[in-house]
Order: structure tokens, then C-alpha cells, then sequence
């Protein structure tokens, strides 16, 4: 156990918060123990800012960056090669990772949290980490947190809670990860704040960027290991910092690449998958662990994508837009999942899937029903897994863009109710080019991945279908068979006139 950690162990107060967590969860029916044979740890690495096209396997023409930890993953297990994430930046996808529900449906409508706000997800609802919990699991989230928590009881804290300055050493969050389903936390808030390193509820010390990642993989193993020594099933939520701004790879990794930082950085996050992937290995347990290897959005302009362009590496492979648009290329995500022993060596599959259907997942992994109250908008993905399931789960999935702006999945088209990028890229809101376009875009995607041809005229019939579709997953507050709920605010899916999105690629995004 690193000293880090040894605190944490001790502190009375994580004990406090593990008994009133559990005791949450006591309405979930348990199915954990009927099972025939125990369900799987469950290892989720979720790295921040990797485009699609970064993964040498699944970019194979355009892709320039050795990535041989993830494409032995791939080889390993299962590749999925429409896969979304909830949303086109990084705090909305996090809370649909977590709680397997579209964001939009929060106080969130557009952008991220930034500084130390009130936590985006409320206080009773169910987690991955809660039912996992409750099954019996140990739960550690290491890494990047972004979903908000406050911090008090220290000198300059209340400060840096309305900023995005770092917070003190000592500072105390009394709702963070450890009351949202954990049982350990390692880690930071966003990237703007990531040298206030939290161990359990406190501020503990100051790190230099340059070494957090190989901080947080040394911790993910640590962790592997005890857990596998103690015999206890774990949920390892594993929220890489990489290769997300500040761009700084470690001195072993400076110059591998050859073609850039953020070349670099893409070998030192591979790296780390494949730390994880070691750990397990070598502890005996890697038939009895689902990993799954996603990324919360596309890869951000930040990166230089037009550099590593003229380079020969495309990061959205040949998909339009990067991180923050409405485009494919900002949440079309790679997905990759091993279970030895029950998933297929180096399948693939091109069902629609969503980050948001990890805790459907878990639940049916553990017999466990979940309630109408949670994952409204989560699929079981273990057919797909499994190979016991041909036809696609998700009839529909809605993406988001920074600027709030909306788009619905269905079969081969796409609806995006937006005349523009909704992002970063061209056209860009609010811009000329923007204005003189029609107020939608609808693409078959089967026949023009890059959506270049708008074909929105000659489909009304299409438009309207889908525009339908969206309005009742709205309306129900569900994309899921299951009782209506509430949105926690109305949500209105046309924005009216475009506005400009925000063009500083800043860190905490």
C-alpha cells in the first residue's frame, strides 16, 4: 500500500461514508449471490481527450501513433466501431458514465464545471459504484473526477472554490467521490486544479502534471493487486489526465512519438493501459475481470490536429470534427472490452452503443433489476459482450456538443439540429458561414461517414421521424423502456440563433 493511500485507510470518516453509501443502496435487490458463478471485477479506463483515430488498431491507414497495449486489448477481447460518448466534452460524459444518464437531463445544458461546484450528481441517486457496492465490490475511482465537489475547512479553500485555482493542501470535500459510490478516491478535480492531489476527502499535497500520470497508474496497480490478494471483487474506475491538456509526457516518452507532444502522450496513456492490464495479469485474475477502454470525447484542437495532419495521423480517423462538436468526431469513441473466457478473442461489433450503458451493464452482471429511478438512458451491453445478441439494443442515441446543441442517432442517420459545429471546428457558431446554412443537418452515415453531404431536403419524412423520437426521449425523461421521470430542468432541443462557442481550448474542459 503507498503512503497515499495508507491514510486513507485509516480515516474514520471514509468508514462513516462506506456504511451510509451501502445503506443507500439497500432497496437495490441483490443477485450477486444467486448467480451460478460470481460476476467479474470490473476494470473501466476511461482516457480524456483520445480521438478514435489515436488508437493504431482502429486507425490502421491514418493512424501514426504506436498504441500496442490498447490494439493487445483489442486483440484480446472485443472492439465496438460505433460507440458514442454521452457527450462531446468531458463532465457530461463522466456523469453518464457513472450514472447512465444523459447529462442534459442535469443542470448542465452546455460546457463543463469548472472551479469546485456543488456536485453534478445528486447525493441519492444510484451509481455504478452504489450497485457495485452493494453487490459486495470494493470500489476505487483513481484519476480525474470533474463531476464537482466543494471544499471547505481550510484557508483559502472557499477562494478556490469559485476559480479555478488549485486547492490548499488540507482542504476537506464532505461530498466527493467517496459519497457517490467509492470506497477509495486518488485523484483531482480537472485539469486546471490537478496538482491538488485528493487521497479520500483532503487535500493531501501538490504534484507537478508531469508526474500524475505515472502516479495515477502505480496507484491503479496497487490497488489490483491488494484486491486480488484480499479475494474480494473491485470496480476499478481508472480516469486517466491523459492525453488531455497540459500535454506533458513524461521524460521516458518525450521524442518517441515523433510527432509531437501529443504523439508522446498518446504512448504514455497507452502505457498505462497497459499497466493496469499488467497488474491484472500478473495478479491471476484476468479471467475474472471485465476490462473496458473508452475515451470521454474526441481529441481536442489543443493537440494540433492540423500539425498531425500534415503528418499523416488523423486523431477522428475519417470522421468529421473533434472534441466539443456535434460531428462524429467529438463522441465517436474507442470502446474495447476483454473478458477471457466469455468474450470472444478479437471480435468486433457495430451495434450503436453509449458510455452511458455501463451501469445497465453491471446490473445485469450481477442479477440485479435496476430501478426506474436509474439509468434512464442505459442499455445492457453483455449480449453484445457475449456475442449472445445480433440485433442492435439502442434503438436511438443523442449526442451533445459543448454549446448545448443536440443530435439524434437512428439506424444510419443523423440529425443535428444545428447549422454548424455546435464546437470548435468549421463552421463554427455564430460565424458567416454558419448563418447562411440551414438550421439542421441530417447525414446517412452508412454511405458519408465524414458528413459532407447534407441531405436534410430530401428526407422530411426522415427529419421528422427522428425529430419526434428526440422530443419523446426528452419528454419522458428516459430513452428506456421504463416509468416516465423528471428532467431536473426543461430542456428546450432547438437553441434558437447560433452563439459562439467558446474558442479557448481551456484545460479544465
Amino acid at each position: 500500500m503507498t503512503p497515499l493511500l495508507e491514510a486513507a485507510f485509516c480515516s474514520v470518516a471514509m468508514k462513516t461514508m462506506r456504511i451510509i453509501v451501502l445503506a443507500i443502496c439497500l432497496a437495490v435487490p441483490a443477485g450477486l449471490c444467486a448467480a451460478d458463478a460470481p460476476p467479474p471485477n470490473v476494470v473501466y479506463v476511461l482516457a480524456d481527450d483520445l480521438g478514435y483515430g489515436d488508437v493504431r488498431c482502429l486507425n490502421p491507414e491514418r493512424g501514426k501513433i504506436e498504441t500496442p497495449h490498447i490494439d493487445r486489448l483489442a486483440g484480446q477481447g472485443i472492439v465496438f466501431t460505433d460507440a458514442h460518448s454521452g457527450s462531446s466534452v468531458c463532465t457530461p460524459t463522466r456523469y453518464g458514465v457513472l450514472t447512465g444518464r444523459y447529462a442534459w437531463r442535469t443542470r448542465l445544458q452546455k460546457g463543463v464545471l469548472d472551479g469546485f461546484p456543488e456536485p453534478l450528481i445528486a447525493a441519492d441517486r444510484l451509481t455504478v459504484g452504489k450497485l457495485l457496492q452493494a453487490q459486495g465490490y470494493r470500489t476505487a475511482c483513481i484519476g480525474k473526477w470533474h463531476l464537482g465537489f466543494t471544499i471547505e475547512n481550510s484557508a483559502g479553500a472557499k477562494k478556490a472554490a469559485g476559480a479555478s485555482a488549485p486547492a490548499p493542501v488540507g482542504a476537506i470535500t464532505q461530498n466527493g467521490p467517496l459519497t457517490r459510490g467509492f470506497d477509495e478516491y486518488l485523484g483531482f478535480q480537472h485539469a486546471r486544479s490537478m496538482d491538488s492531489l485528493f487521497v479520500a476527502d483532503r487535500v493531501t499535497k501538490s504534484v507537478d502534471p508531469v508526474d500524475v500520470l505515472p502516479l495515477l497508474a502505480a496507484e491503479a496497480r496497487a490497488f489490483v493487486s491488494r484486491q486480488a490478494e484480499r479475494r474480494q471483487p473491485f470496480f476499478l474506475y481508472f480516469a486517466l489526465n491523459s492525453p488531455h491538456t497540459p500535454i506533458v509526457p513524461s521524460a521516458p516518452w518525450r521524442g518517441k512519438s515523433g510527432l509531437g507532444d501529443h504523439g508522446d502522450y498518446v504512448m504514455e496513456t497507452d502505457w498505462a493501459v497497459g499497466e493496469v492490464l499488467a497488474a491484472i495479469d500478473e495478479a491471476g485474475v484476468g479471467g475474472d475481470t471485465l476490462v473496458v477502454f473508452s475515451s470521454d470525447n474526441g481529441c481536442s484542437k489543443a493537440a494540433n490536429i492540423t500539425q498531425l495532419q500534415t503528418q499523416g495521423h488523423y486523431p477522428s480517423a475519417s470522421m468529421r470534427g473533434s472534441k466539443a462538436d456535434i460531428f462524429d468526431g467529438g463522441h465517436r469513441v474507442p470502446l474495447i472490452a476483454r473478458w477471457p473466457g466469455h468474450i470472444k478473442l478479437g471480435s468486433r461489433s457495430d451495434q450503436l452503443v453509449c458510455l452511458t450503458d455501463l451501469i445497465a451493464t453491471c446490473a445485469e452482471l450481477c442479477g440485479v433489476v435496476l430501478p426506474d429511478t436509474a439509468g434512464e438512458d442505459s442499455i445492457s451491453m453483455l449480449p453484445a459482450l457475449l456475442g449472445t445478441g445480433a440485433a442492435p439494443r439502442h434503438e436511438s442515441v443523442v449526442h451533445h456538443s459543448i454549446n448545448g446543441s443536440f443530435a439524434i442517432r437512428q439506424g444510419p442517420w443523423k440529425l443535428e439540429l444545428c447549422a454548424d459545429s455546435g464546437g470548435w471546428s468549421d463552421p463554427k457558431p455564430g460565424s458567416k458561414a454558419a448563418v447562411r446554412l440551414p438550421q439542421a443537418q441530417l447525414y446517412n452515415l452508412q454511405a458519408d461517414i465524414g458528413e459532407t453531404n447534407n441531405v436534410l431536403a430530401q428526407h422530411p419524412k426522415v427529419v421528422e421521424r427522428l425529430t419526434a423520437s428526440l422530443e419523446q426521449i426528452v419528454s419522458n425523461g428516459r430513452s428506456t423502456a421504463g416509468a416516465p421521470q423528471a428532467n431536473d430542468v426543461a430542456i428546450r432541443i432547438r437553441k434558437g440563433p447560433a452563439t459562439p462557442a467558446k474558442q479557448k481550448y481551456a484545460p479544465s474542459s
